[in-house]
């Protein structure tokens, strides 16, 4: 048995590694550009913004100036150290002899539950009813990889094998605007820092959040701004011409640049924040926010909650980082009287084992409680039923109480304003919507009926890129009716570089060659856009060429 033990001890081990290094691989290609758009590599860091933002332009058409904080702890939180369940305390204690809360080190929050003494800063804001926490947060089946329910957690789909190319975002929007990246807005509605591969704003390659690899990345940006001169380039020369394009997709990338600096510079931190990682993030966000930059989501990242070892001392200063930093956000944006629209959500894509493990840590787990915050809450208190300690799955986890998509259902459709048949879309379901404290004036339509004739309409045309066996792109283009159809490619940055066809087409599908319709132009490697245009309108994707 001891063998059998060490054995099964080795294996997981080895596939836990191995998980990590399939993350790992992922991150580097997202950081190398591929499958993203105008991504880049500088002084280490990646930064990567599309040219033009759906989310954005959607989020443009909502009423309310509401602002929504993602705050992502990356590689899996221990929701039972987190929000300590007293009334089964002796079941809690005993399954985690070593690193379980003593009651006398907890917050009481009510009754039944408290918080560990290292949150403290967390305590004014539950008294002052600016917090509150949804119980048993997942989804049935979890997958207890990081890599995958990290993506069932950013596209809202549990099924994984199936199609998880589309952010909850990412879908919504890319469907509102087909056009989105010939057509920017003025300013970015979405910006992320870290979580580099995240799918939360993507959709099939293409990112829609303005995107850096950490918060000193970004104040240099705030702070400066950044142009390449793309005038005094021997345009003759191979090496004068890829010279030109690598320094067009670097401005493309920072084509927001002037905006967030702008922003940042109008404005000024009035708390002194902690020196770590997520609150040199969240100073950050407060200053834009201040700055009146008009971006409505934001998202940050605290990395470190895989805790198989050691888990007290370092669950013990993320939280603490973590509850600081969030504190003096708030204690920030008041001082201007933003925080009365800025609502912070936690997540992690799953919470820990309800038994620590030998190494005075706990593994991979299932259910974990997500954290609300911001005066618009209108009240402390607990959303859901806790699960039971007592009825486990199979894997000896917390089984959840509570869709994680039903909590994006809420955020879209009651802070955010997005319509109801939209939400539903974006989540391919309809999700109950939680009580948590606020609601959208905004109307709301009927949900489209599946059933009415209409609907059942398909589209006018559909397309993708596609690849031969060379890698040599072509443009995959099916047609429902007969139509005169105009496709145009562009460099990333805007540039119009020729037309891939102009002319009446029948009903059917075609497949055309970029590089055999326009053989007089010169294409350099790297990523490109192009855009089909009919009497039914425009739609644009990128496409590599190689």
């Amino acid at each position: 048995m001891y063998h059998r033990t060490i054995a099964k001890a080795h294996k997981d081990a080895h596939s836990h590694d191995h998980e990590h290094k399939v993350w790992s691989r992922r991150s580097f290609l997202q950081a190398l550009g591929i499958g993203s758009t105008g991504s880049l590599m500088l002084a280490g860091n990646q930064l990567s913004a599309s040219s033009v933002s759906p989310l954005a332009m959607a989020l443009n058409k909502s009423d309310n100036d509401n602002i929504l904080v993602l705050i992502r702890l990356a590689g899996g939180n221990d929701g039972l150290n987190t929000i300590v369940p007293v009334y089964d305390f002796d079941t809690y204690a005993n399954a985690r002899p070593s690193i379980y809360h003593k009651q006398s080190d907890l917050i009481s929050l009510d009754s039944d539950f408290g918080m560990p003494d290292y949150m403290q800063p967390l305590e004014p804001m539950w008294g002052d009813g600016m917090m509150k926490v949804v119980h048993g947060v997942g989804y049935e089946g979890q997958n207890l990889s990081h890599f995958k329910s990290s993506d069932i957690w950013a596209t809202a789909n549990t099924e994984y094998g199936s199609d998880l190319t589309q952010g909850w975002f990412g879908k919504y929007f890319k469907e509102s605007y087909q056009d989105f990246l010939l057509t920017p807005p003025e300013k970015p509605l979405a910006i992320q820092i870290g979580s580099i591969g995240n799918l939360i704003f993507n959709n099939e390659g293409e990112q829609f959040a303005f995107l850096v690899s950490n918060p000193r990345q970004l104040e240099n940006i705030a702070k400066n701004g950044v142009q390449f001169n793309v005038n005094d380039l021997n345009l003759d020369c191979k090496s004068g011409q890829q010279q030109e394009f690598l320094r067009a997709t670097s401005n493309s990338t920072y084509i927001y640049s002037g905006v967030i600096s702008e922003a940042y510079n109008k404005a000024a931190n009035k708390m002194e924040y902690a020196d770590n990682k997520i609150a040199d993030q969240l100073a950050i966000i407060a200053r834009l926010i201040k700055g009146n930059l008009g971006t409505k989501v934001f998202m940050v990242t605290l990395n470190g909650f895989d805790t198989h070892a050691n888990q007290p001392e370092r669950h013990a200063e993320l939280m603490g980082d973590l509850s600081k930093a969030i504190n003096d956000f708030y204690k920030d944006l008041e001082e201007t009287g933003h925080h009365e629209k800025v609502l912070g959500m936690t997540f992690s894509e799953f919470g820990r084992r309800f038994t620590e493990n030998g190494s005075n840590g706990t593994d991979h787990g299932a259910a974990s409680p997500t954290m609300f915050f911001g005066p618009a809450l209108n009240g402390n208190g607990f959303v859901g039923n806790h699960p039971d300690l007592g009825d486990l799955d199979r894997n000896k986890n917390l089984k959840s109480t509570n869709d994680f998509r039903s909590l994006y259902a809420s955020v879209l459709s009651q802070w955010l304003c997005i319509d109801q048949a939209s939400v539903n879309n974006a989540l391919a379901g309809d999700y109950e919507n939680l009580d948590l404290g606020f609601s959208c004036n905004a109307e709301v339509p009927e949900p489209i009926d599946p059933t009415d004739p209409i609907a059942e309409v398909p589209e006018a045309f559909t397309h993708k890129p596609v690849y031969d066996a060379e890698s040599n792109p072509s443009i995959a283009l099916n047609i429902n009716r007969a139509m005169h159809v105009d496709i145009q490619l562009y460099a990333i940055n805007g540039q119009q570089i020729g037309t891939v066809r102009n002319s009446f087409m029948s009903e059917g599908t075609y497949v055309m060659s970029i590089k055999e319709s326009l053989t007089d132009e010169t294409l350099t490697t790297g990523e490109y856009i192009y855009r089909v245009t009919t009497h039914e309108g425009s739609s644009s994707k990128i496409v590599l060429i190689r």
